[in-house]
């Protein structure tokens, strides 16, 4: 068991090696339908594979990307010549990465708030991607602020906290490293204090559980949303002052043996998200190495310049890379000076 533990953090230590991040390339059937609608892509399993191989065969990809996290359809497709994508990944010093979580249902009592469905079929699901090259997964808990509801609720924090904490364990069982996600979701008219409190109350009562159920810290990633107003919030908030909250809170909760943090995007523009991340590794001090985990910040501008034509493949790509180039200068707390 110490050997396989020792594997666990040596593969957590290499996604948050220091210059890259994480691809998050794991949005639902649900979640891609909407966005290739919103640009006129017809919605296919083929036209998925498509565009997720433009993105992971971009040149040099390599250099600021450690580890893809891939929709269970996508996990299992293939390159043009017929190279399984996990292995295509592995070949490029890319580690492969899997989302078990199912979704969400309406959370019992509380309809505004969400419970992640999956942990049933998990165990027999995940010995399958560990046999497949999976080397690490991602769970997500979903926190919904509504001030005036006093949401998030303690019951609905616990129960996916728990979920969290089963979740873990069932994936270092399995010898995957399992990316702990308890997001405090962005949408709403919420304040940076609302944000803070139910941030703090969430990554409390994740780690409780992660302790209660002996997980490995070494072994593990989190992967939390930064702290931040609401989407339909009036306040503005500068890039320091959110960096402060967000690292005041982690400090507060997050233990330090764990190896590092991969923040989320959530509701955040790419070019936000890069601002705010270089803003909180220039207070450096920090006890873990911190990186990204981006899925719209990484994707969307290129997403934009597709559209489904194939016939612009360069662009996409140089797209993509400028993306995770200014988001590797910015997990540094650099600013990358663009040609």
């Amino acid at each position: 068991m110490y050997t396989e533990f020792k594997v666990l953090t040596k593969i957590a230590k290499q996604l948050v090696t220091q210059g890259k991040g994480i691809l998050a390339a794991d949005e639902s059937t649900g979640s891609i339908k909407k966005k290739f609608e919103e640009v006129g892509v017809e919605d296919t399993a083929e036209n998925h594979r498509k565009w997720r191989q433009l993105l992971f065969t971009a040149p040099e990809i390599e250099r600021y990307i450690s580890g893809v996290i891939m929709f269970d359809e996508t996990f299992w497709q293939e390159t043009d010549e017929g190279v399984p994508f996990p292995e295509y990944l592995s070949r490029r010093g890319i580690m492969p990465g899997i989302k078990v979580d199912e979704g969400r249902v309406p959370f019992p009592g509380s309809p505004k708030e969400k419970l992640t469905k999956g942990i049933e079929t998990l165990p027999e699901r995940i010995k399958r991607y560990a046999n497949k090259g999976a080397k690490f997964a991602k769970w997500r808990g979903l926190f919904i602020i509504d001030e005036k509801e006093n949401l998030p609720s303690d019951a609905a924090i616990a129960e996916n906290s728990k979920l969290l904490a089963r979740y873990a364990k069932i994936c270092q069982n399995a010898g995957v490293v399992p990316i702990v996600e308890p997001e405090v979701y962005m949408n709403g008219p919420h304040s940076l204090f609302a944000s803070r409190e139910a941030t703090s109350r969430a990554l409390r009562a994740t780690f409780m559980e992660l302790e209660k159920i002996e997980i490995d810290y070494t072994g593990m990633l989190l992967k939390p949303n930064m702290v931040h107003q609401g989407t339909m919030s009036r306040e503005t908030h500068s890039p320091e002052e959110i960096a402060k909250a967000t690292l005041e809170v982690l400090e507060e909760n997050v233990p330090r043996e764990v190896p590092g943090i991969v923040f989320l995007s959530g509701g955040q523009a790419p070019r936000e998200a890069e601002d705010n991340l270089r803003a909180i590794n220039r207070e450096r001090g920090a006890s873990w190495e911190l990186a990204f985990s981006y899925g719209r910040a990484l994707q969307d501008e290129a997403f934009a310049i597709w559209a489904g034509d194939m016939g612009k493949f360069v662009e996409v790509q140089k797209a993509f890379l400028e993306a995770a180039h200014r988001d590797s200068h910015a997990r540094e707390g650099e600013r990358h000076e663009e040609n």
